[in-house]
This record gives C-alpha cells, sequence and structure tokens, in this order.
C-alpha cells in the first residue's frame, strides 16, 4: 500500500519545516509528500523543495482547491491529508494505516490545538480538548463523521468517485468524508492525534466549538456543488 502526504500551503514558509522534518521521522515513511502551494506570496514553495517534498503549483486560492489538486496528482492507494501548521507524532501514519482495513474508504483522527491563547486559559483548553473529543465519538456514533483536514486520509480511487472535495470556502473536509459513506466505513481513529496550530482560536474556545457544531450544517450545505476544476496552470508538479 502506498501512501501520499497531501499539504495544502498558503504563505507557511515559517510553518512547513517542523511539519516535513515531522513527516520525515515517521515510523512508517510516507511514499510521497506534496506541498500544494496555493498561489503563496513567500517562499513556500522553496522551503519544501528544500525539505524534500515535491511540489504542486495551484493558482487559484482556497483550501478545497489546493486538496483536490494534491488527490489528482498523488501516487498513493491512500492519500493523508494534513495541514501546514500540523505536527503529527511518530506514529501518525503507522496508525492511520493500521486502521485502511478492506471495506474502510476514511480513516480520521482528533487535533490537538497548541498553543493556546492565553485568553481561554487552562480550563478552557481543557474543555475544549475533551469536549472535541467527545464530539468526534458521538458523531461517528451516530454517523455522522466531522473529518479534519489536518487529520484525514482517504482512499485515493473512492474519493475520485464521489468527485473529490466539493467546491467550498469551508468544510470541504467534512462534506468529503460523508460523501465517502457511501462507498465505505469511514474510521475515527482516536489514537492518531495530531498537534495543530491554535492560531484559529485567537476569539476563544467558545467560538471554536461553536464552528463545529456548524460543521454539522456541512451535510448538505454544497453537498451537491459541482466540484471545482483544477486551477489552470497547476497539477504538474514543479521539479
Amino acid at each position: 500500500m502506498r501512501l501520499s502526504v497531501v499539504i495544502p500551503a498558503r504563505d507557511e514558509e515559517g510553518q512547513l519545516p517542523a511539519l516535513l522534518r515531522a513527516l520525515a521521522a515517521q515510523q512508517r515513511p510516507p511514499d510521497e509528500v506534496i506541498v500544494v502551494d496555493n498561489a503563496s506570496r513567500d517562499a513556500t514553495a522553496r522551503v519544501a523543495r528544500s525539505l524534500g517534498a515535491t511540489v504542486l503549483p495551484c493558482v487559484r486560492p482556497g483550501v478545497a482547491y489546493a486538496r483536490q489538486c494534491g488527490l489528482e496528482a498523488a501516487i498513493g492507494d491512500w492519500v493523508v491529508s494534513t495541514d501546514a501548521d500540523s505536527v503529527p507524532p511518530p506514529d501518525w501514519l503507522l496508525l492511520l494505516e493500521a486502521a485502511m482495513q478492506p471495506g474502510t474508504v476514511c480513516v480520521y483522527g482528533p487535533l490537538r490545538l497548541q498553543p493556546w491563547p492565553r485568553r481561554v486559559g487552562p480550563l478552557g483548553s481543557a474543555l475544549s480538548e475533551w469536549g472535541y473529543r467527545l464530539f468526534l465519538y458521538v458523531m461517528s456514533g451516530v454517523g455522522r463523521p466531522n473529518t479534519a483536514g489536518a487529520n484525514m486520509a482517504v482512499q485515493r480511487e473512492a474519493a475520485l468517485r464521489v468527485g473529490g472535495y466539493p467546491a467550498v470556502e469551508a468544510r470541504e473536509d467534512v462534506l468529503l468524508g460523508l460523501a465517502l459513506q457511501r462507498l465505505g466505513r469511514v474510521q475515527y481513529v482516536p489514537g492518531a492525534l495530531v498537534q495543530t496550530s491554535a492560531r484559529r482560536l485567537q476569539r476563544g474556545w467558545l467560538p471554536f466549538l461553536w464552528q463545529q457544531l456548524r460543521n454539522l450544517a456541512g451535510r448538505t450545505s454544497g453537498y451537491f456543488e459541482p466540484h471545482a476544476p483544477r486551477a489552470p496552470g497547476s497539477g504538474q508538479p514543479e521539479e
């Protein structure tokens, strides 16, 4: 089984090194690492190449477009998704791969946000993390998986069969996970934890949890939209 890791990145020269070094240290090495340079204005592409990643240009800004470009270009049987501001532990790919059983088309794990904004405080950080984990368990149990692009993997052929990532501004990861349920099992892997930046939590933990609940609306919002075409000039890795 081949695993490709796809990372959408826009102006992430400062965040990428930690992620790419973490991928190089995986107990189960990836067969391919693709950084999708999503119209960056900084040295994202140069930094990615210097650390051994394949750079795939995607000139149309938008994370859904970037993820789709990577999905289509990947050589792996499974395409693992994470974000430029995330850092997985050494056993991450090993744990995800163990869950890629026959009949399973998507696997995903939880996130740990770091560092927490000072205004959130220790209690807020604990409530957020454990509330989020409970949320993932409940949603998985009721058949409404809340897949996160920072920590998920899809069987490439199955993902392409359902059209890949829809052309929406947000929740493209949730929508793909829900669509894949038509073809097979979407499996939550609680041990496959990924640390990701808490910069999205600057407004506090309650707005963050509210956003997670709003993600549930993604089951139908934009679900039947045609998937975004590949951006002009994208799709061919840079040498």
